[in-house]
């Protein structure tokens, strides 16, 4: 479980596939290295990762072919910024949202910049999930605990404050890149408890 409070923008510096053998990646750390074990979970752009092995400040983390499809991690390039943030333990402040790590859907970046102070970032979901997004509600991008602005259709944008900007990759990202989704689980529950109630 997270809280979608990015704690610090760690580096992809590798990611091997080969035939037939486990897709492996590795992303440099500067801090949050410091206490992990391997079977640790990580979330990589809000996605919850096992480290599967340590090498100094360097986080190995196997995917699974699912974790391929399903985010963006796969489509990143060497050297690009990915959002980290280790596990909540007992006690831990919830600045953000509970967030549990499984991308629900990626989204296209449609608009990406300055208003005024802040930032605006606009997103095209896909079709049909657009019924998760509510004014207001909360959602993570990219593993960050963000409140839903304006939606119209499968569109839907989020404000962005410069802190925000500062310290998530977000500042590595541009129009037409995939972002990863993970709709608040309140809304996915009680979808789910309204359509038993009514095939009962």
């Amino acid at each position: 479980m997270f809280s979608g409070i990015v704690e610090e923008t760690g580096v992809l510096k590798n990611i091997r596939r080969g035939a037939g053998a486990v897709t492996r990646l590795t992303v440099s750390v500067a801090r949050t290295a410091a206490g992990l074990r391997p079977g640790d979970s990580v979330a990589n752009n809000g996605c919850c990762l096992t480290v599967t092995d340590l090498n100094g400040s360097d986080l190995h983390f196997d995917l699974l072919e699912e974790t391929l499809r399903a985010t963006n991690l796969g489509a990143l390039r060497v050297g690009a910024l990915v959002n980290i943030e280790r596990s909540l333990r007992v006690g831990d402040r919830i600045g953000g949202h509970f967030v549990t790590g499984h991308v629900d859907c990626t989204a296209v970046i449609t608009k990406w910049g300055q208003v005024g102070a802040d930032y605006e970032l606009e997103m095209a979901a896909p079709d049909g999930l657009e019924k998760y997004l509510v004014p207001k509600g909360c959602v993570a991008i990219d593993g960050i605990s963000l409140t839903v602005g304006a939606v119209s259709g499968n569109r839907f944008n989020v404000w962005i404050i410069p802190h925000t900007l500062a310290v998530t990759a977000l500042r590595d990202r541009k129009v037409g890149d995939r972002l990863n989704i993970e709709f608040d689980m309140l809304a996915k529950y009680t979808e789910k408890l309204i359509l038993s109630g009514k095939n009962s």
